[in-house]
């Protein structure tokens, strides 16, 4: 009787990139056309967002953030629409929301920051970011984010920082945003830039990283870019990898 096949582990593709670089909607596209999953990072700080403002806990306490993450489950789906969900022991049960279209409030947007500024929160959800993809069961995610290639996978065989100009990434978000100019989007991708700027660099790749910079390209070359540096990849791993 023959040994039994070792599982094969999904192919990681790690995406960084500044606000309005493309990467969530190229991310997605990319991994469909692959057949990947898709991990949309953003959507747990989101989420852990709505929850804190949800149950009245105090964003600025790392400890209370903490506490509350010890009472929840995240749940997301990888292919297909992506639904999140929150359940919530209570004491006395489990709570469960069903929070996809409320984290994409203005509202939740403007608080994100407060929860990704604590060092044990983000530690803590790169860990379950990494069992989420661990147990997918596809044969490829592509995870994006802040700090993907860098801190939540550093080791993944593909690893891309897509970038673009300021002003063609406010031309983009602008067309998101009816009846905002174009002055005010470039403002606020400015100020995001500076503000991200003290906790990641997204205009130097780190070793190892591709660079895709989208400036110049559409939205199907972008996509066309993503699928490019995966096969590059996967062409040249070792062939008892590729087996395993």
């Amino acid at each position: 009787m023959g040994a039994t096949p070792l599982a094969t582990e999904p192919i990681l593709v790690a995406i960084d990139g500044p606000a309005g670089s493309g990467k969530s909607s190229v991310s997605r596209a990319a991994a469909e056309q692959m057949g990947f999953g898709i991990l949309d990072t953003g959507a747990a700080y989101r989420a852990l967002a709505w929850l804190s403002l949800h149950t009245e806990t105090d964003l600025e306490d790392e400890a209370a953030v903490l506490a509350l993450m010890d009472a929840w489950s995240y749940r997301t789906t990888l292919q297909g629409e992506q639904l999140i969900g929150i359940v919530l022991a209570d004491g006395e049960g489990y709570d469960t929301f069903d929070v996809t279209s409320e984290i994409r409030e203005p509202e939740i947007s403007g608080q994100v920051s407060r929860v990704s500024k604590h060092p044990q929160v983000r530690e803590r959800l790169n860990a379950m970011f990494r069992e989420i993809v661990a147990t997918s069961g596809l044969p490829g995610v592509v995870i994006e984010g802040r700090d993907i290639t860098t801190v939540v996978a550093p080791d993944a065989p593909v690893r891309i920082l897509m970038t673009a100009s300021p002003e063609v990434r406010a031309t983009r978000r602008q067309g998101e945003l009816p009846g905002a100019t174009h002055e005010q989007v470039l403002a606020d991708i400015t100020a995001r830039d500076a503000k991200d700027a003290a906790v990641v660099d997204f205009l130097n790749p780190a070793p190892g990283v591709t660079l895709i910079d989208t400036s110049d390209m559409n939205f199907g070359q972008s996509i066309q870019a993503v699928i490019d540096t995966v096969e590059e990849a996967r062409g040249a791993r070792p062939s008892n990898e590729k087996e395993r």
